[in-house]
């Protein structure tokens, strides 16, 4: 049962850039779906462009974000997914959802702000484009994990949202340096 508890923790903790599978019945109980359902949805926008924008950018510190936002958003979908089959051996690997698999968490909203982001052209405006809507997403995803600490929950859940709080302020610095070089 510790094990279970900590993949919880784990892939909560990951939620931030989380997907999952369209399902969510059988998730474990107690898990606050209206935060895990938002990060999902964000998270998937985020991992969306991010791919778009390790093809795209141009500046080195764009293209060096963009790559760890993939690894990271994969990593926590593949860990999701395995807490949702409720798996007490994995293997290590990381499989790569498909576009598709990304695109059904992506909500309208979020499909529109892609549509501007692939018509944006190549170059300064571009790498300029994706931090904007990277801030943008991380700003939601702060506000997600502040409202579910607000008013608590399941224990892994909270602590997960404390740990996503700091790694999502760390995002937003990091993102806000980046907006300077490029100015």
């Amino acid at each position: 049962m510790e094990r279970r508890s900590f993949l919880t923790g784990m892939a909560l903790a990951a939620a931030t850039a989380a997907m999952a599978s369209p399902a969510f019945a059988a998730m474990p109980a107690g898990v606050d779906q209206e935060h895990f359902n938002n990060t999902t949805k964000v998270g998937s926008m985020s991992l969306a462009a991010s791919r778009m924008a390790v093809m795209r950018a141009q500046h080195p510190k764009v293209m060096e974000f963009a790559k760890f936002e993939v690894a990271e958003q994969e990593t926590i979908s593949n860990v999701l997914m395995t807490m949702k089959k409720g798996d007490d051996t994995i293997d290590g690997t990381v499989p790569k959802p498909s576009d598709a698999e990304v695109m059904a968490h992506v909500d309208e909203k979020g499909k529109k702000d892609l549509a501007k982001l692939k018509a944006t052209a190549n170059g300064a405006a571009f790498d300029k484009a994706y931090v904007m809507a990277q801030i943008q997403g991380h700003e939601m995803l702060l506000t997600i994990q502040e409202k579910l600490l607000k008013k608590g929950g399941l224990r892994e859940q909270v602590n997960a949202a404390k740990l996503a709080k700091g790694m999502i302020k760390e995002h937003l610095t990091l993102l806000n340096d980046i907006k300077k070089a490029l100015a």
